[in-house]
């Protein structure tokens, strides 16, 4: 009850922030803005789409929405499949606004099939191509991370030969993107949602980045997906900290924003912050309203966590 307090009268105390607008002008359109940007603690990355009733269907309007917003980092998992025009409008854009490209997909996940848990040359090498054109997508976007998804397990094959497949797949990766000073980041994905993939656990994901030893393989730790698949969430990031380089967050249930579910998002991100994280916090997750509404309890929600 005091923690569902706490939050209700954070939202009200910030509602008076964020709910007044101006608009400006971009494209020749007028758009509303917020009043007031939030000054958050960490950089939360927004993806297109989220606020598309208040800043239109225009992508660079969105980036210019999130900026006014207070949101100084922005992450988007179908970069790679945008036009390369498209990619280095976003890119000028989100220069121009000091905001930081979060990760995007480098490559194609396997849902259903064994890729790189199988050790078939075939799927490996069109895994190692895709990374060397992931690397191109990055410089000209300005992005440092980029996901990975090992992909299907192989029901074949034992768990350590597949791990041996996976570790040996992301050092010849990792070999690609260390001279760029890019960085691969290995998502575990829950079972419910994603039932049958290789990477589930955070534990796991430690185990082969350390066995991979690169700057260039690391973690992403999806705290949505881990509050699922195992749960104790603080605990679980010290003990992988030196591996972990990118998080992404969702409420559970739903896998809306913050305080929509049974994550006490305050404290995790207290945490994170006090640990010196400096990196991207991506807002993987839908709203929980729809239209401009729900683009505005957002940004309440999130001001709410952040107040620490």
């Amino acid at each position: 009850m005091q923690r569902r307090s706490f939050l209700k009268s954070s939202a009200l105390a910030s509602a008076a922030i964020v709910s007044g607008s101006m608009a400006h002008a971009s494209n020749g359109s007028a758009n509303p803005i917020p009043q007031a940007k939030q000054n958050f603690n960490l950089k939360y990355a927004p993806h297109f789409g989220m606020f598309k009733h208040s800043a239109g269907e225009n992508l660079i309007d969105q980036l210019q929405f999130m900026a006014d917003t207070g949101f100084t980092a922005m992450e988007d998992n179908g970069m790679k499949g945008r036009e390369i025009s498209m990619q280095e409008k976003i890119s000028s854009k989100m220069a121009n606004l000091g905001m930081e490209m979060g990760v995007f997909v480098a490559h194609t996940i396997y849902w259903k099939e064994p890729s790189l848990t199988s050790g078939n040359q075939e799927k490996l090498d069109e895994f190692l191509k895709e990374i060397e054109e992931s690397v191109e997508v990055a410089k000209r976007v300005n992005a440092r991370w980029m996901t990975v998804v090992p992909g299907h397990v192989d029901l074949q094959k034992d768990m350590g030969y597949q791990t041996r497949n996976v570790i040996e797949a992301l050092r010849r990766a990792s070999e690609i993107l260390e001279p760029h000073g890019l960085t691969m980041v290995l998502e575990p994905l829950n079972f419910r949602d994603h039932p049958g993939l290789f990477l589930n656990k955070i534990s796991q994901g430690y185990q082969i980045c350390q066995a991979v030893e690169s700057p260039a393989c690391k973690i992403l730790d999806d705290l949505y997906h881990q509050q699922i698949h195992e749960g104790n969430l603080i605990p679980n990031m010290d003990l992988a900290w030196e591996e972990i380089a990118y998080f992404q967050v969702g409420d559970n249930p739903g896998r809306k924003e913050p305080t929509t579910g049974e994550i006490n998002y305050l404290n995790v991100f207290k945490h994170i912050h006090e640990k010196g994280y400096t990196g991207i916090v991506g807002m993987e997750h839908g709203n929980s309203i729809g239209g401009k509404e729900g683009e505005e309890a957002l940004i309440k929600a999130y001001a709410s966590v952040d107040n620490f």
